[in-house]
């Protein structure tokens, strides 16, 4: 028994051990005007030559060249010949791509996928598409044949498998295969996160409990809850605090702004000063930052601003200097960024240009760009 838990250990850390070494992680990076990729040497694998790029997605990024758009792989060779006047990120295997005035999903191969004729095609996400139909929107599987006629009013992107749904004024949640997770029933819906939901139900805000509503008395509205904690923020008047995902005040609201928690940590700030409390509500990095950002899952460090942004850790301490800038990424494809430490690099900016710090608050190859985007797995 004992040689095989070991047997099975080993198997586990090769296993890891791998995937590390296949990952390919590379960011945009744009020199002299143009774009290219870089990897966490901070080395162009693919030379700056793209007038636009978007983000490596399933092993592909779109490119521009002579003002159409093609999509290359990880070494910089074109798959598709850029001939498209405006193109989306591969998902599921599949891109939405115009050409003729008409928008069409393609493989990687430059196959077009045969699917009903629709008014409106979104993205592949979570192996499903929306696909609209005069006023309402169904579901679309990667074989191009539908998975549910369009019946609903509106249908949010999934999220985990589920997605929202609204018809006429009511929202509920389905499944990938059209399923009904949570009747249609309710006035307001967070998005699906295994932490927690949120619903409004008449003037009521609350929280779902085992698909029962629960409302907090006095709530005037809730935050989703994030995928690092089981507590969000609920504010009642002009004050947040923080209740678990079965309604409870964990944190009586009593703060101007907050955000998530991370590590057990939260910002929050009073009187436009920003500081952290863990998920007793205690105090534990007093108000004094102009703002504050999440801490990093990984890096336990987190942004804070005075004139400038820096790093702190989770006692406090700076531990890069409040000297730059961060903000939110710039291609054309990107969504989601987050401010902050991602596997151990920080995205900034000063006079020089550009580049990524590590969590010593040197930069990536000692290097700066004219801009460059967070980095992504470009192997999968």
């Amino acid at each position: 028994m004992r040689t095989i838990k070991i047997f099975k250990a080993l198997a586990i850390v090769l296993l890891l051990c791998l995937n590390s070494i296949n990952a390919q992680e590379l960011a945009v990076a744009r020199e002299n005007g143009l774009f290219g990729f870089i990897d966490k040497s901070g080395s162009f694998v693919i030379q700056p030559q793209f007038k636009k790029v978007g983000t490596f997605s399933e092993k592909y990024a779109a490119a521009l060249q002579d003002e159409k758009w093609g999509y290359i792989n990880t070494t910089g060779e074109w798959i598709i010949q850029p001939k498209y006047d405006r193109v989306k990120a591969f998902n599921s295997g599949y891109a939405l791509v115009f050409e003729n005035e008409k928008w069409k999903y393609i493989d990687s191969s430059d196959k077009t996928l045969e699917v009903p004729e629709a008014d409106k095609y979104f993205d592949f996400n979570n192996g499903v598409a929306l696909i609209k139909k005069g006023e309402l929107t169904g579901l679309l599987g990667t074989n191009g044949k539908l998975i549910m006629e369009p019946k609903y009013t509106m249908i949010k992107n999934f999220h985990d498998g589920f997605a929202r749904v609204k018809e006429g004024t009511k929202w509920g949640m389905i499944n990938t295969k059209g399923d009904i997770t949570i009747p249609v029933e309710y006035d307001g819906l967070s998005r699906h996160n295994k932490n927690g939901l949120w619903a409004k139900k008449g003037e009521a805000f609350g929280i779902l409990v085992n698909n029962s509503f629960k409302a907090i008395p006095d709530a005037i509205k809730i935050a989703n809850f994030y995928e690092t904690s089981t507590l969000t923020s609920v504010r009642v008047g002009k004050k947040w605090g923080f209740v678990n995902s079965n309604g409870e005040w964990i944190v009586k609201p009593k703060y101007d702004k907050v955000k998530a928690f991370v590590n057990g940590l939260a910002p929050v700030a009073n009187s436009k000063k920003w500081g952290y409390i863990n998920e007793k509500g205690e105090e534990v990095i007093a108000l004094q930052f102009k703002d504050a950002e999440i801490f990093s899952p990984d890096d336990n460090l987190a942004p804070v601003r005075e004139k400038k942004w820096g790093f702190i850790d989770n006692t406090g301490k700076v531990v890069i200097p409040m000297e730059y800038d961060i903000s939110a990424g710039f291609s054309f494809v990107m969504s989601g960024f987050k401010k902050g430490f991602i596997n151990g690099l920080a995205r900034v900016k000063s006079k020089k240009g550009w580049t990524f710090l590590n969590t010593k608050g040197e930069p990536l190859g000692g290097k700066w760009f004219q801009n460059v985007e967070t980095f992504v797995d470009a192997s999968k």
